[in-house]
């Protein structure tokens, strides 16, 4: 469809016969209109791949028996092994580079990427927060097992800003609730 736009936009420039008529300027802000929709998009769309990606690691590492929430520890845990999962693939490449001295920068680039990212996620957890499910929500936590892994079917789910401090909170109020618990069946 797309492409069928542009070739009919293409040859209504052909057909105008001077550069800077109204009708070329129409049709030039029309064509800077839809391209800006179509970045638009294909931001959302990588936006969405990369929030898959990162919700079908969090359940590829929960039991697949579980049917009951994350506890603040456990889903703590979770992150921290999360914000670890590249440390193989950087073990490797540091192997690589110390092998031969011609082999100091063949994976700089890769190397590089897990770091930002490695940093930027980190940064995001210690304070305001990562794009995350909170796993300790029982509501959310059916709604990680229900997911069918499409990227498509990612906006439809609610995302909150897991940090640090949350999970510091719930696991000092979670204590708290479970002893009122207790006090209320003796």
């Amino acid at each position: 469809m797309a492409n069928l736009v542009n070739a009919n936009l293409r040859k209504e420039l052909e057909k105008c016969k001077h550069p800077n008529s109204r009708k070329t300027k129409a049709l030039g802000k029309k064509a800077r209109r839809q391209n800006n929709k179509h970045k638009t998009r294909l931001g959302h769309a990588i936006k969405s791949n990369i929030m898959g990606e990162k919700l079908s690691w969090f359940l590829g590492h929960i039991d697949e028996e579980r049917t009951t929430p994350l506890s603040p520890q456990e889903f703590e845990e979770l992150i921290e092994l999360y914000l670890h999962r590249f440390d193989e693939e950087l073990q490797q490449i540091a192997l690589k580079q110390s092998i031969g001295k011609n082999r100091a920068n063949q994976h700089a680039a890769r190397q590089d990427v897990i770091r930002i990212t490695l940093e930027r996620e980190r940064n995001e957890y210690q304070s305001g927060g990562m794009e995350l499910l909170n796993l300790c929500d029982p509501a959310k936590f059916k709604m990680l097992l229900d997911w069918d892994g499409s990227a498509l079917s990612v906006q439809h789910l609610k995302l909150d800003l897991v940090s640090h401090n949350m999970l510091q909170r719930l696991k000092q109020s979670a204590p708290a609730s479970t002893s009122a618990d207790q006090m209320e069946t003796v």
